[in-house]
C-alpha cells in the first residue's frame, strides 16, 4: 500500500498517482543547495534532506542488507569471561576459615557452659589466672618504706592487760630486752594488782610481773619470763625536727597491731596532766598528729627508720570531763631519751630519780604577766640554781634558749634533762638581764 504519492516524480504532489513503482534510479547526487537534478524536487533542493535519495532507510525500494560482525583476527585469543552464578573450586583461604571459626564458636561455647556448670556447682579450683603484674616502685615494700619500717618495728610491739577492782586496764608497750623487759606507760599498770599479761605480734601470752613504776614521768617496766625476745631499736629524741615522718604503734580500742603515720608536730610541748586523786605529770613531749586512742597508751612513737624516738602517753580532746575521748589530731609522747635514762633507773634501782634545779616557781598568774618569764618564789640555799647565782624573786626568761611563758614550762623542761646536765638560764634581776649554767641535780626522794 501506498498513499499514492510518488516522492521521487518531479513535482509531485501529495494525492496524485505517479508512475508505477520501478527499480531504484541511480545517477549522481546534487549537494543541499546545489543546480537541480532529475532526481529533484521539480528543480528545487529538499528543504528537510539533503541526502534523502542516498538513505536506504528512506527509499521503500532500496535492498535489504544483513551485516555480520568481522571475524577476530587469527592468533588474538578473546578475553575468558567467568560466570559468577557457576559453581567453582574452594580456595585455600576459604577451606581454613571455615574450620577456624567453627573451633571458635565450639571453644566459645564450651567455656561458657562450664564456667556456668562450675558457678553452680560451687567449683572454683579449675580456672586459672593470670599472675599477678609487679606492683609500681612503692608497693614493693622497701625496708626504708613505712610498710618496711612496721615490719620491723612489729615483732617487738606489745599489748599489754593488768587486772585491778575496776575491771581489766589494757595498753601497750615495747621490749628493750631480749630477755624479756617492756616498757609501758605508769597509767596503763597504776591500778593493778602487780601482776599483769602480755600478748606478742605473733598472738602468743605471757604472765608478766611489774618491776617498777615512776609516776611523775609516766613511766614503767614490766617483765615477762621469756627469751630471744626481739628488741626495739632506740633513737634520739633530741636529733628530732618538726615535719619528720613517725608512726605510732599500739593496741588502740583493743585493736592488736595497729600502726598509723603522721608527722611531728611539735617538740617541747609543756603541758601538766594527771587524774584528780593521782600524781600530776609534767611532759616535754613530742607533739605528733598520727592517730591515737585509748590503747595506745605505752607504745612506741617511732622515726622513719623504725627506731622509738617517744612513748605514746597521752592526747587532747574536745570532749567533757569524764567522757570518753577519741583521736583529734593532737598526741603527746615522752621523748625517748627521757624515757630510757628513766627505764635504767627502774632496772637498776627499782626506782627512777627526778632532775630538779633546785627552786619552786610561783603558781599562774601571781609572778609576772602571761609571756614575760617564770618567777622564782624559792631558791634552795644548797641547790643547783643557788650555786649558779640565781636568787629567790628572779624571773626565769628562758631555759637553752626556750621561752618560759607558764611555771608548768620549767617543771617539764627541767624534768626532761638528766640528772648532772649543764643548762643556759637567761634571767631578769630587776631591769638588768643576766645569765648563768645551773649543774641540774637527782631529787633526794
Amino acid at each position: 500500500m501506498t498513499d499514492g504519492w510518488d516522492w521521487r516524480a518531479p513535482g509531485g504532489t501529495p494525492g496524485s498517482a505517479g508512475p508505477p513503482p520501478g527499480p531504484p534510479q541511480t545517477g549522481p547526487t546534487t549537494p543541499y543547495g546545489g543546480p537541480p537534478s532529475s532526481g529533484g524536487h521539480g528543480g528545487s533542493a529538499s528543504p528537510w534532506w539533503s541526502d534523502a535519495l542516498a538513505d536506504p532507510w528512506r527509499d521503500p525500494y532500496a535492498p535489504s542488507a544483513v551485516v555480520l560482525p568481522s571475524v577476530p583476527a587469527p592468533g588474538a585469543a578473546p578475553e575468558p569471561v567467568t560466570d559468577p552464578d557457576a559453581p567453582g573450586r574452594p580456595k585455600l583461604r576459604q577451606l581454613l576459615i571455615v574450620p577456624l571459626i567453627v573451633a571458635l564458636l565450639a571453644g566459645t561455647l564450651g567455656g561458657a557452659l562450664g564456667y556456668a556448670f562450675a558457678v553452680r556447682g560451687g567449683v572454683g579450683g579449675g580456672v586459672t589466672l593470670g599472675a599477678p603484674a609487679e606492683g609500681p616502685a612503692l608497693a614493693q615494700r622497701r625496708p626504708d618504706s613505712l610498710a618496711g619500717v612496721a615490719g620491723r618495728v612489729l615483732p617487738s610491739v606489745v599489748t599489754i592487760r593488768v587486772a585491778s577492782l575496776g575491771g581489766t586496764s589494757e595498753g601497750s608497750g615495747f621490749i628493750v630486752s631480749a630477755d624479756g623487759y617492756v616498757v609501758t606507760n605508769d597509767h596503763v599498770v597504776a591500778d593493778g594488782t602487780g601482776r599483769a599479761s602480755v600478748t606478742f605480734n605473733d598472738g602468743s601470752s605471757s604472765p608478766a610481773t611489774v618491776v617498777g613504776q615512776d609516776p611523775e614521768s609516766d613511766i614503767a617496766v614490766i617483765k615477762v619470763n621469756r627469751k630471744g625476745l626481739r628488741p626495739i631499736e632506740f633513737g634520739d629524741s633530741e636529733s628530732l625536727a618538726v615535719g619528720d615522718p613517725v608512726l605510732a604503734i599500739g593496741s588502740p580500742l583493743s585493736l592488736a597491731n595497729t600502726v598509723t603515720a603522721g608527722i611531728i608536730s611539735a617538740l617541747d610541748r609543756t603541758m601538766q596532766a594527771g587524774e584528780p586523786g593521782g600524781p600530776v605529770r609534767y611532759y616535754a613531749a613530742i607533739q605528733t598528729d598520727a592517730a591515737v586512742n585509748h590503747g595506745n597508751s605505752g607504745g612506741p612513737l617511732v622515726d622513719s627508720a623504725g627506731r622509738v624516738i617517744g612513748v605514746n602517753s597521752t592526747i587532747r580532746s574536745l570532749v567533757a570531763e569524764g567522757q570518753e575521748a577519741g583521736n583529734i589530731g593532737l598526741a603527746f609522747a615522752i621523748p625517748i631519751n627521757q624515757a630510757k635514762r628513766i627505764t635504767q633507773d627502774i632496772i637498776g634501782t627499782g626506782k627512777a630519780r627526778r632532775t630538779v634545779i633546785g627552786a619552786q616557781v610561783a603558781g599562774t598568774g601571781t609572778a609576772t604577766r602571761a609571756g614575760t618569764g617564770v618567777r622564782l618564789a624559792a631558791v634552795e640555799p644548797a641547790g643547783p640554781a643557788a650555786a649558779a647565782g640565781l636568787q629567790t624573786g628572779d624571773v626565769v626568761l628562758r631555759l637553752n634558749g626556750r621561752p618560759m611563758n607558764e611555771p608548768t614550762d620549767l617543771i617539764a623542761l627541767v624534768r626532761k634533762f638528766a640528772p648532772g646536765s649543764v643548762v643556759t638560764v637567761e634571767y631578769r634581776r630587776g631591769s638588768t638581764r643576766q645569765n648563768a649554767s645551773v649543774t641540774l641535780a637527782a631529787d633526794a626522794k
